[in-house]
């Protein structure tokens, strides 16, 4: 693994670096403040920078976070409406959460065109973790929004800060079983748009009131198959079946409620379940490699591994991108933006992002959701609301599932 000295790269390093990538003289963009000293403080171990890079299909302009997770003043944490099945502005939920900055999140359920008639969830592809809280887990990787993964990722894999402070890329894989009648069920989904093919899933009080139609839409494979037409709903209440359904349905699920659905062998096996009867449901979220818990999670995909692009990374399409990154001892934390506005809207490309996020410092990098998604705010010291600093490309903001809040107590 390659060692960085954990420290945020000053305007200067970042700028001069870009300059190497591009092969070129780096355009205007000192930071906001003027400083040449790693751009401009807004918060304790927070600081704010943007500058230019020349890409292979034009200029851009990045808007960057710099965290130092090192000082106890800062925590990172997931920005996220009160629902799963939900959508909310960036700066209204930094500003709801008293975030000092921020970027969005997750790729999300943005649309049902291919099943016309079914609504669509705002749901993120990802598992999700807030303040220690295992909100959902992944769909299978044929559901996903967004572009084609790069090989050897999956749905599962996330981002996140632990609760020893340090941020670090995992995966993170759904245990859960549900067990009645001496029969034990393994759990296929919990809080998601998309449910394995056979699979029963589960949907508590974070899921929200959309409806959970979506989940027997489509296939592991493909997003675009038919809805199920096998499907089975199982309302379990303290324990107990209270009430089924021959469809998914709506509405908010109650606390200490939690509603089962089936799809194929899943429907069948609730059927098997009568009103009244016992049912012991479990989940939680695994990490396959670190042994320390998230206190914050966010799904999206990696392409920066140990300083190392990911193979196989595209190289070919350009657009506006969000990323986050993180040096090698995990305590610093690098989010970028780009600027949607038309001038810069050629953007980078998956390759050129996994370059310009090692160029900041970062060990390891993820890609989060773009185009219109792309989103960076700050507060300004003693601000009543954060400043949107990127144009995004379809103004004024986009609605999207989660992200990615900086906290700083002052």
């Amino acid at each position: 693994m390659r060692h960085h000295d954990a420290r945020v790269r000053t305007t200067l390093a970042a700028c001069a670096a870009f300059a190497a990538l591009a092969g070129t003289a780096l355009a205007g963009a000192a930071p906001a403040s003027g400083a040449e000293g790693g751009g401009t403080t807004i918060a304790p171990g927070v600081t704010y920078e943007e500058f230019d890079i020349p890409a292979a299909k034009g200029l851009t302009h990045a808007h960057v976070l710099s965290v130092d997770l090192r000082d106890p003043h800062v925590r990172v944490d997931l920005l996220h409406p009160d629902a799963v099945g939900a959508r909310a502005t960036i700066s209204s939920l930094a500003d709801a959460s008293g975030a000092v900055g921020g970027v969005n999140g997750d790729f999300f359920n943005i649309t049902e065109s291919q099943h016309p008639g079914v609504e669509a969830t705002g749901a993120s592809v990802g598992p999700a973790v807030a303040s220690g809280r295992t909100l959902k887990s992944a769909v299978p990787d044929g559901q996903r929004f967004g572009p084609a993964l790069p090989p050897g990722t999956t749905t599962e894999d996330v981002l996140g800060v632990g609760v020893d402070h340090r941020a670090r890329l995992d995966r993170m894989a759904l245990d859960g079983s549900v067990r009645a009648d001496g029969r034990t069920l393994p759990l296929g989904g919990l809080n998601q748009y998309a449910l394995p093919v056979g699979s029963v899933g589960a949907f508590t009080s974070d899921w929200g009131s959309v409806s959970r139609v979506r989940a027997t839409c489509g296939t592991d494979t493909n997003r675009a198959a038919p809805c199920s037409t096998d499907t089975y709903e199982v309302t379990v209440r303290k324990g107990r079946v209270v009430s089924s359904a021959d469809t998914p349905g709506s509405g908010p699920v109650a606390s200490g409620t939690t509603v089962l659905v089936g799809r194929e062998a899943g429907a069948q096996e609730l059927r098997k379940l009568s009103e009244g009867d016992r049912v012991e449901i479990t989940h939680r979220l695994v990490a396959a490699s670190s042994h320390v818990p998230f206190r914050f999670a966010v799904g999206g995909y990696p392409v920066l591994r140990d300083g190392a692009p990911l193979p196989g990374l595209d190289t070919k399409t350009a657009a506006v991108r969000t990323a986050a990154g993180t040096t090698s001892d995990g305590r610093h934390l690098f989010l970028l933006a780009l600027d949607g506005a038309p001038k810069y809207r050629t953007g980078l490309t998956i390759a050129e992002v996994a370059d310009a996020m090692g160029k900041l410092g970062a060990d390891d990098a993820f890609s989060l959701d773009g185009g219109g998604s792309s989103t960076l705010v700050t507060r300004d010291p003693g601000a009543a609301s954060v400043t949107v600093r990127n144009h995004p490309t379809d103004p004024p903001e986009r609605a999207v599932a989660n992200g990615i809040g900086v906290f700083s107590k002052q």
